[in-house]
């Protein structure tokens, strides 16, 4: 399943840096890396989900991806952010993104998603540009 998803998260002429606030805090593997990824809740890759991203800071918010939230960055070096973010039901997250490769991300997640606690590991690998975009 192959997902483009600043379809989901932007509105039509909304900008990422209205969505990102901090953005030029972040690592620059995190803050530009867009492209199509592999996203698992394994290391090994298993039952990946391909996702076309705009940055890879958008992996910062995964269990809210179909929502506009607003995203602060936290605290940030070469290869680690932190980064919060709020949205407008009242959900919110924290996510730690660490730079494991230039190419590969590992993402701890945690927050409140429907009234309910969510708390996982993410994968993200990329694996190429995406598909009639470059």
């Amino acid at each position: 399943m192959l997902v483009r998803f600043s379809r989901f998260l932007m509105p039509a002429g909304m900008g990422l840096a209205a969505l990102l606030v901090g953005a030029a805090t972040l690592p620059p593997v995190i803050a530009q890396s867009g492209g199509l990824w592999e996203v698992s809740r394994s290391a090994s890759g298993s039952r990946a989900v391909k996702v076309c991203v705009p940055r890879a800071a958008e992996f910062a918010q995964w269990e809210h991806r179909r929502i506009r939230c607003a995203r602060d960055v936290i605290s940030s070096s070469e290869t680690h952010a932190v980064i919060n973010y709020t949205c407008p039901s009242g959900d919110f997250g924290r996510s730690q993104v660490r730079v494991i490769t230039p190419r590969t991300l590992r993402i701890e997640t945690q927050g409140i998603s429907q009234g309910f606690p969510f708390n996982y590991v993410l994968h993200a690998r990329r694996i190429g540009d995406c598909p009639g975009l470059r």
